[in-house]
C-alpha cells in the first residue's frame, strides 16, 4: 500500500437510489485499469456489477451493503465505498461516512436533490465530510445541471460552484468544458476511454467565458493570491485556481460541481482527476479519540506510521473463512502477527490475515498502514470497536445509529428452520446495528425491527437463501391489556374434602380500579385469617393477573382488599388459600365491567413543511391525537399520540406521502382504554383463534 499519505484518498460515492452511484465506480474501475470488461447494474448479461456482489443486489438492481474498493489513478491510490442510496439502508452511509476523508455526491440532472441526497447530506454534516457533486446523466430526456446546481445551493446550502458546463445536452450531450483549463473534453472509443482535449466551440465560448468569471469570482475568496492576480488582470495560472478549490472544498466552505453521464461513459476521468486534486488526504483531516485514562480527553491522531497503533473498525461481514471485519487505521500501522487491544472489552487480539477488498474478492497484504482502509479475518468484534496498541488506552467515537421504526414477527416453519433463523439472527444483528430482534414473553412471536418494509424484506430473503431457514411473517401481535372500570365485592369459600385432611379457606372484601398495576390491602381483623396465609391469598390474586378471565391478556390497574375470611385449624394451608383467592378474584372480576387496553405510542413525524398538512391528515385517519407542532426552519415537527395497532406499516404510507422526504420515530407512552367496536374486534378474534385451536 502506498505509504506517502499525500498520494492517498479515502472516498465514498453517495446518492439518492438509482442516480447511478454503481454505475459510476463501474466506469472507474474499468478507467483505472482494475476491471476488463464494464457490466451494467441490471445486468442483461447475467453478470451484474462488480459492487454488487449479492444475488439479491444483482436481482433487484440495487445496492444493499456498502463495497469497497480500491484503485490507482494519477500515481494516487483511491480507496472507494460505493454505498446504497435506500433509505432502509442508511446504516451503511453512516458508517462508511465515518472513516471517510471526502465524498463523490451525485445527483441526477433531471431530479435533483431527492430526498435520499437531503438525508446523505445531513450524514456528511455531522461528520464533517467534505464533498465534491457530480451531476449525472446528463444524456437524460429533460438534463438541466443548472437547475441542479441552484438546488444544492437552496435546499442543501451548499456553495455550489460550477467547474464545468456541457457540451450539448440530452441526446445532443458530447461532453464538457473544463472552465479550469478553458478546454474541450471529448470521450472516444469504444467505452469512452480516449478523453481527447480540443477547443472550446465558437457557439459556447461566450457562455464559457461568462461562466468562468463567475467561477472565479466565488473561488478567489479561498485564496489571496489569486484575489490580487483578479483584481490586477495580471495571469491567472491553473494551479491558482486549483489551489483555492482545493480550499475551499476541504473547509466544507465549498462544493465544486462536476457533470456527465456515467451510463454513456462521458465525464468520468476529469471527476477522477478532481477526486486527486480536490478532495482531502488521510493528512488534512483531523481525526479525534478519547483517552479512557485521563478523564476521557480528546487526543488528537496522527497519521504517523511509528506512532501507537488506533484503528476502527466500521463493518462485519460473515465471510467463508469467518468473521471479516473492515478496519480503517487513524496511526500506527497493523501488521501481520501484531497483537492489539480491543478498547471496548479490553480483550488482545492477535492478527492473523490481513486483506484489502475489491468488492467480494480479497487480496492478501502484510499490513495496513495509517490513512487506508483494509480488513481483518477471525476477529471477534461489534460494530465501532476500537483497536490500539497494548500500551495506549484510546478509543474512538462510534457511529451514529437510529431506532427501528417497523416490525414484523416471524415464525419458523420446523425445528430445524428455527435453528437456523436463530444463527441467521445472531449474525444480522450483529452486522447492522438497525437491525434489532426480540421474543415477546406476552404473545411468544419472534419480533424483527428494522429501518423499513424493503430492510426487513431483504433480511428475511436472506435467512431463507443463506442459512436455509424457511420462515413464515406476519405483523406482530399488539400487547393488548385488560382492567376493571368499577368497585365489586367478592365473598368465595374453598371447600373440599378428599378423606384425611381436606382444604378450606375463606376470603371476602372487594375489588376496585386503580393508578398502579396492582395493589393488595390486607384490612383482616381478629385473627380471622391466621398472619402466615395473608402472603397466600396476596399471590393468588396476583396469579390471576397474568391471564385475564375473559380474553386471556394481562390484567393491570387492579387494587384487592382483603377484609374479612375464615379458616379450618386442621384443613386450612397456603394452597387452600391460593385457591380461594383465585376464586374470590373470579367471582368479583365479571361484575367490575372489565374493559380492554390498547399500548398507545407518541409517535413524533419530521417534515418539510410543504407535507405538514397531509402528515397530520396521516395521523387523524389512525385515530391518532395530535398534540403540537412547530416548525424549525424548512421542516415540521409534529408530535401526536396513536394506537399501536394502527401504527402497522405506516413508515411506507408516510415515504409515499412525502415523496420519502418525512421519517417518524415512535416510543410507547401509556395503555388507554381501546373503543367498543376495537374492542368488539378484538373479542372476535380471541374466539375465532379458540375455535380454530379446539379442532
Amino acid at each position: 500500500m502506498i505509504r506517502d499519505l499525500k498520494r492517498v484518498r479515502n472516498i465514498g460515492i453517495s446518492a439518492h437510489i438509482d442516480s447511478g452511484k454503481t454505475t459510476l465506480t463501474e466506469r472507474i474501475l474499468f478507467y483505472t485499469n482494475r476491471i476488463h470488461k464494464i457490466n451494467e447494474v441490471r445486468g442483461k448479461d447475467g453478470t451484474g456489477a462488480v459492487m454488487d456482489s449479492m444475488e439479491l443486489e444483482k436481482e433487484r438492481g440495487i445496492t444493499i451493503a456498502s463495497a469497497a474498493t480500491h484503485c490507482e489513478w494519477d500515481n494516487h491510490a483511491v480507496n472507494i465505498i460505493d454505498t446504497p442510496g435506500h433509505v432502509d439502508f442508511t446504516v451503511e452511509v453512516e458508517r462508511s461516512l465515518r472513516v471517510l476523508d471526502g465524498v463523490v455526491l451525485i445527483l441526477c440532472s433531471v431530479s435533483g436533490v431527492q430526498s435520499q441526497s437531503i438525508t446523505v447530506d445531513q450524514q456528511m454534516k455531522r461528520y464533517e465530510v467534505p464533498c465534491i457533486a457530480f451531476v449525472n446523466k446528463c444524456d437524460r430526456s429533460g438534463a438541466n445541471p443548472l437547475k441542479v446546481c441552484k438546488q444544492l445551493r437552496d435546499k442543501l446550502g451548499h456553495n455550489s460552484v460550477m467547474l464545468q458546463l456541457p457540451i450539448g445536452l440530452e441526446d445532443k450531450h458530447e461532453g464538457v468544458i473544463d472552465l479550469v483549463k478553458m478546454k474541450a473534453y471529448y470521450f472516444e472509443g469504444d467505452n469512452g476511454e480516449k478523453m481527447v482535449g480540443a477547443e472550446i466551440p465558437a457557439e459556447l465560448q461566450d457562455d464559457a467565458a461568462a461562466a468562468r468569471e463567475e467561477m472565479l469570482d466565488a473561488v478567489s475568496l479561498f485564496s489571496e493570491e489569486l484575489t490580487d492576480a483578479v483584481l490586477e488582470e495580471a495571469e491567472i495560472t491553473e494551479e491558482m485556481i486549483m489551489h483555492a478549490v482545493r480550499i475551499g472544498t476541504i473547509a466544507r466552505e465549498m462544493t465544486p460541481v462536476f457533470l456527465g453521464s456515467a451510463y454513456k461513459n462521458k465525464g468520468v476521468q476529469p471527476l477522477l482527476n478532481a477526486v486527486v486534486n480536490y478532495l482531502p488526504c488521510p493528512l488534512d483531516i483531523k481525526n479525534e479519540a478519547i483517552d479512557l485514562d485521563n478523564n476521557e480527553e480528546t487526543v488528537i491522531l496522527e497519521s504517523d506510521f511509528n506512532k501507537p497503533t488506533v484503528a476502527l473498525a466500521f463493518k462485519l461481514e460473515d465471510g467463508q473463512y469467518g468473521q471479516l471485519t473492515y478496519i480503517r487505521v487513524y496511526q500506527g500501522c497493523v501488521n501481520k502477527g501484531d497483537t492489539l487491544i480491543n478498547a471496548r472489552d479490553h480483550k488482545k487480539v492477535k492478527i492473523g490475515r490481513l486483506i484489502r477488498m475489491h468488492s467480494n474478492q480479497m487480496e492478501d497484504v502484510e499490513a495496513v498502514p495509517a490513512g487506508h482502509i483494509g480488513a481483518m479475518f477471525g476477529i471477534d468484534c461489534a460494530s465501532g470497536d476500537t483497536f490500539v496498541s497494548p500500551d495506549i488506552n484510546y478509543s474512538m467515537m462510534a457511529m451514529h445509529v437510529m431506532d427501528p421504526v417497523i416490525s414484523l414477527s416471524i415464525t419458523p416453519k420446523d425445528n430445524k428452520a428455527q435453528i437456523n433463523m436463530s444463527k441467521a439472527l445472531n449474525r444480522f444483528t450483529k452486522e447492522d446495528p438497525t437491525f434489532k430482534t426480540y421474543v415477546d414473553h406476552e404473545t411468544g412471536d419472534t419480533i424483527i425491527q428494522g429501518m423499513g418494509e424493503l430492510h426487513l424484506e431483504v433480511y428475511v430473503e436472506r435467512m431463507k437463501r443463506e442459512y436455509k431457514a424457511e420462515v413464515a411473517t406476519g405483523q406482530p401481535r399488539v400487547a393488548y391489556r385488560e382492567t376493571i372500570t368499577k368497585k365489586a365485592p367478592f365473598n368465595y369459600t374453598h371447600k373440599k374434602q378428599t378423606g384425611g385432611a381436606g382444604q378450606f379457606g375463606r376470603v371476602a372484601g372487594f375489588i376496585e380500579p386503580t393508578e398502579e398495576e396492582f395493589e393488595f390491602v390486607n384490612k383482616i381483623t381478629g385473627g380471622r385469617i391466621p398472619t402466615q396465609y395473608i402472603p397466600a391469598c396476596e399471590k393468588g390474586f396476583e396469579g390471576c393477573l397474568v391471564k385475564g378471565p375473559s380474553l386471556e391478556f394481562p390484567v393491570t390497574g387492579i387494587k384487592v382488599t382483603l377484609e374479612d375470611g375464615a379458616y379450618h385449624a386442621v384443613d386450612s394451608s397456603e394452597m387452600a388459600f391460593q385457591s380461594a383467592a383465585r376464586g374470590g378474584f373470579l367471582e368479583a372480576y365479571n361484575k367490575a365491567k372489565p374493559v380492554i387496553m390498547e399500548p398507545i405510542m407518541k409517535v413524533v413525524i419530521e417534515t418539510p413543511n410543504e407535507f405538514q398538512g397531509a402528515c397530520m391528515g396521516l395521523i387523524n385517519q389512525r385515530r391518532g391525537i395530535i398534540q403540537g407542532s412547530q416548525e424549525e426552519g424548512v421542516m415540521s415537527v409534529i408530535e401526536s399520540q396513536v394506537p399501536l395497532s394502527d401504527m402497522f406499516g405506516f413508515s411506507t404510507v408516510l415515504r409515499s406521502a412525502t415523496q420519502g422526504k418525512a421519517q417518524f420515530t415512535m416510543e410507547f407512552s401509556s395503555y388507554k382504554q381501546a373503543p367498543q367496536s376495537i374492542a368488539d374486534e378484538i373479542a372476535k378474534k380471541k374466539a375465532e383463534e379458540k375455535a380454530a385451536k379446539n379442532k
